[in-house]
């Protein structure tokens, strides 16, 4: 009798093979059996789960998540182990919590809370520590069990600042040879002890939650190529990192680094990949990377861009990090009440009245233009959302149908289900108004499914589900464009990722390989609004998001969520590389 049999459903294996219908049985952690109609019949299970009419995949590979923090004290790891993934990987863009001396555990939590939007408190009171090197970070990761296996990498922001010291976080700092050697020759040993790469951040946008760039943004070449070897010397391990290059105006800028992303890739000799996305400002910038990136294939590199399925964009709302109202200094003495208090005097007319006017005659510039008054650009969040909306779905196209002012609709929206209304604003992804870009990257052949950011901006994107939207939009629902096929999907979710930081035992639904499998009711998987909750510790808040339609996610062999809730089963554990 096996352990568990999953019968009759419709097995789409993660290989980007056609679907076809079958019994699977899984004795402990690994499928030892898929039947399809005409093979030998698949014996009882202790336990059976009833597929027919159900799809089957693998569980969802996450390789791009930020719950370094969190998974020190959070077993359950959600929104992502409710969403139908089962393995994760985390340290990436070059920030992380090892290795760290003693005295730097502040400055490794400031960087965390500036670059990815994660409570600063939450992850004081949650961090116990008890590690200083990245082997001792792994070695107490070893002793920790969770819903779903986790993977990590070395992030160079804290090797940087492990060897330099202060000056580590110091943009302006030039590593000396003798600590290039320093940072290469500890990167090595993490790999060897079980880190899957190393990762950098070479972008403006990430700084410390006081405002501070990031030590890495201007690392010479130098520097990162110095560490990358140890990736060379240990034969093991990738490297991942988010550059400028998407983003920036400046040919120049972009052109140096292009030259650096190459020789990484040619240099280095082991798989690369790094953030492309699509930038308002350099709408075809993505081409030109997708270009350099089959130059170095064809000159036998292994690179991939990792790509998002959806726009990258921010949620705004009274509850969120950020509303539009926040430039206005009688909302920010409002601020600082409780919920309902605020609630109640947003509704009061006359404190209507004085936030409009004070929002009108406030003009912000930049980013911070958009969240005061890129009406445009603001998309009141429907359930289930919809992240390709029309001009139309906007809150100017909806005041000019109303016939109102976008100001004051956008107010009346705010106060929507008691002051919990989201609306999403598409950053990146989005320049001419549709997915029409990103179904092009994702259909690349050198580009990768990733960018979710699992774990991180916690209170104001929420896109750990892109598994989920990846399946339901592209799949199923799209209707301003080509959809993809349920087959090449599945495969960039699962055999794709796990492939590429070297996981070869998942991702495929073949007897041999670890029992992480999904059971998904196609035409119920539906992802609803994300929900502001207070689970963090010190009382943090995060943006939570669930879905209808997973009947059951399985990892290594047990139920670890049956429709969309947790089992408490803690079967995940921590994957070391290969050693």
């Amino acid at each position: 009798m096996h352990d568990l049999v999953i019968r009759g459903g419709v097995v789409v294996d993660g290989t980007g093979a056609g679907r076809f219908r079958a019994d699977v049985a899984v004795d402990g952690e690994r499928i030892v059996a898929v039947g399809e109609p005409g093979d030998e019949p698949i014996g009882p299970g202790r336990r059976e789960i009833d597929a027919d009419g159900l799809i089957v995949t693998p569980g969802w590979v996450d390789i791009h998540t930020h719950y370094d923090g969190q998974v020190t004290w959070d077993p359950d790891l959600a929104p992502s182990s409710v969403n139908g993934v089962t393995s994760i990987l985390v340290g990436n863009c070059g920030v992380g919590f090892a290795p760290v001396a003693p005295d730097r555990h502040r400055f490794l939590i400031e960087l965390l809370e500036g670059v990815e939007d994660i409570p600063g408190t939450a992850l004081t009171e949650g961090m116990t520590w008890g590690w200083e090197t990245f082997p001792e970070y792994l070695d107490l990761l070893d002793t920790l069990r969770w819903s779903i296996d986790v993977g990590t990498q070395v992030p160079h922001a804290a090797l940087r600042t492990y060897v330099m010291g202060e000056r580590g976080a110091d943009v302006e700092a030039v590593a000396s040879p003798d600590e290039i050697a320093s940072m290469s020759a500890l990167c090595e040993e993490a790999i060897r002890a079980g880190a899957l790469g190393f990762t950098t951040s070479r972008t403006y946008v990430h700084r410390t939650s006081r405002g501070q760039q990031i030590g890495t943004l201007r690392a010479g070449a130098d520097e990162v190529l110095g560490i990358a070897t140890a990736l060379r010397r240990a034969d093991a391990g990738v490297i991942q990192l988010i550059s400028d290059a998407y983003q920036s105006t400046d040919d120049e800028l972009v052109a140096n680094e292009i030259e650096l992303l190459g020789r990484i890739a040619t240099e280095v000799g082991r798989p690369l990949s790094f953030t492309v996305q699509q930038n308002d400002d350099t709408p075809e910038r993505f081409r030109e990377l997708l270009a350099a990136i089959e130059r170095w294939n064809a000159a036998g590199a292994d690179v991939k861009a990792q790509v998002a399925v959806r726009p990258i964009g921010v949620l705004i709302g009274l509850q969120a990090t950020a509303n539009p109202f926040m430039f206005c200094p009688s909302y920010r003495q409002l601020h600082t009440l409780n919920p309902a208090e605020r609630l109640a005097r947003l509704r009061d007319p006359e404190m209507r009245r004085v936030l409009l006017d004070e929002h009108a005659a406030s003009s912000p510039s930049g980013f911070a233009g958009i969240l005061h008054s890129g009406y445009d650009r603001m998309y009141p969040l429907t359930d289930p959302p919809d992240y390709e909306p029309t001009p139309a779905d906007s809150v100017a196209g909806r005041a000019a149908a109303a016939g109102a002012s976008a100001d004051e609709v956008l107010y009346d929206l705010l106060l929507d289900d008691d002051g919990g209304r989201l609306l999403y604003i598409p950053l990146m992804n989005y320049a001419h108004g549709s997915l029409d870009d990103v179904r092009e990257m994702l259909t690349s052949p050198n580009a990768m499914f990733g960018l979710s950011d699992a774990g991180a901006h916690c209170n104001s994107i929420c896109d750990g589900t892109f598994p989920t939207t990846a399946i339901t939009h592209w799949t199923r629902d799209r209707t301003r464009g080509d959809r993809l096929g349920l087959e090449q999907v599945v495969h960039q979710q699962t055999q794709r990722t796990a492939r590429h930081v070297g996981w070869t035992d998942r991702g495929v639904v073949a007897p041999g390989h670890l029992a992480d499998l999904n059971v998904i009711d196609l035409d119920r998987l539906t992802l609803h609004p994300p929900q502001l909750v207070a689970d963090l510790p010190a009382g943090g808040t995060r943006l939570l998001q669930v879905a209808d339609g997973y009947v059951a996610t399985v990892k290594r062999g047990q139920v670890i969520a049956e429709h969309g809730e947790l089992t408490g089963a803690r079967p995940g554990r921590l994957q070391r590389g290969r050693r």
